[in-house]
């Protein structure tokens, strides 16, 4: 075999090897997610399902309430709507509203996530304020937020991908672009 053939097999080697390294983890996840996909855990749809985002949460509350329903059986709607931890706990806040618990006694139980939804709704149960602008401004500075940490993280992603794409590209390139031209020019000065 020549010397070129030979630096091309070791440089294919050593790249097949950087991309099993490299997708090892992504694979994995596949493999973990796969069965779960599946019809096998259909008993637990009402545990499994994600929660949504506090944006949707906010605006779908926004719109059961311009239906012109009051703010717990709105909660009550939305959560059967939702579905899973976010559902029961805004159906579970509506009822207890509906009998007679205090604001912070039915919202007490909530998961963190939902205290957006109760800020923006406690005025119109204590003060018959109409939320809906509340409700949409506060989904709005939500997305927000998410972009801005999205944007962050996108940034911070370029400066972890040095590394990565340098040990990657620079023994390839060495492979690939440098050792041929050396043992070619080796080659000839042996002859």
């Amino acid at each position: 075999m020549t010397p070129i053939g030979v630096g091309v097999l070791v440089s294919v080697l050593l790249v097949g090897a950087g991309a099993g390294w490299a997708l090892g983890p992504c694979v994995r996840r596949a493999a973990v997610a796969a069965p779960r996909a599946g019809g096998a855990g259909r008993d637990r749809d009402a545990r499994a399902v994600a929660p949504l985002d506090v944006s949707l949460v906010l605006e779908l509350v926004d719109v059961a309430l311009a239906t012109g329903v009051s703010v717990p059986h709105a909660l009550q709607a939305v959560g059967a709507a939702v579905g899973g931890r976010d559902g029961e706990a805004l159906e579970r806040t509506g009822s207890m509203l509906v009998l007679g618990s205090s604001w912070q006694e039915a919202w007490a139980r909530a998961p963190r996530r939902l205290e957006a939804v109760a800020r923006c709704l406690e005025p119109a149960w204590s003060a018959g304020s109409a939320p809906g602008a509340a409700l949409r401004s506060q989904a709005a500075a939500v997305r927000r937020g998410r972009q801005r940490a999205a944007r962050e993280a996108a940034a911070r992603m370029g400066v972890h991908l040095v590394l990565p794409l340098g040990l990657c590209f620079l023994p390839a390139f060495v492979l690939l672009g440098l050792a041929p031209v050396m043992l070619s020019l080796a080659e000839g000065l042996l002859q």
